[in-house]
């Protein structure tokens, strides 16, 4: 039971310091995330995450309460859950809660301002970091197939403007399909 209780405890402190110093949302926590439950507290496989990932990205939410969700459960099931999304929601909560305090006066303020700037170029280093880190696991799969489902997706929602909905319900679709004829092909030919 001990070990339960600092199992949760660490499950709600660490989402709440990745969530209260993070900016830029889901995609940004992910990498985040990643670092602390994968490489740090290895309780979870690589894999695992990927598959936690894609799962939070197509889930209606916020991406960072939907992989905090998955990963709570993942870990220590319902109860871990909800400490995971307490950890996740409290700091933004809080922080929106202050701002909307005093909006007229952030609103206006070129120093707030150039933070914001500054902020959104960091955010897009991250996403950065994220693609290339999900897609190197991907490439190191040495197999053709989902970088050829990847690579239609951006084609797809870049050049031709195809709905995301339609996108990531298709991918789940193929996705499914592929982890299907794996499997039987695993059984056929071990």
């Amino acid at each position: 039971m001990r070990e339960n209780i600092q199992t949760f405890r660490k499950l709600f402190w660490s989402t709440l310091k990745l969530s209260a110093c993070t900016f830029g949302g889901g995609f940004v926590i992910i990498p985040l995330m990643r670092k602390k439950f994968v490489e740090e507290l290895h309780w979870i496989e690589e894999q695992e995450m990927l598959d936690l990932t894609a799962i939070a990205q197509s889930s209606p939410g916020p991406i960072a309460v939907n992989a905090a969700i998955l990963i709570g459960y993942h870990v220590a099931g319902a109860l871990g859950a909800l400490m995971t999304v307490l950890g996740t929601v409290l700091p933004p909560l809080v922080i929106i809660s202050i701002v909307s305090l005093f909006y007229q006066a952030f609103r206006d303020n070129v120093i707030v301002n150039m933070a914001m700037m500054g902020m959104t170029a960091g955010v897009a280093a991250v996403i950065c970091d994220v693609v290339l880190s999900m897609g190197m696991a991907i490439l190191k799969q040495k197999r053709i197939f989902p970088i050829l489902v990847l690579l239609a997706s951006f084609i797809a929602v870049r050049f031709f403007h195809v709905n995301i909905i339609l996108i990531i319900f298709l991918c789940g679709i193929v996705g499914a399909a592929d982890a299907f004829y794996q499997m039987r092909r695993k059984i056929h030919h071990p």
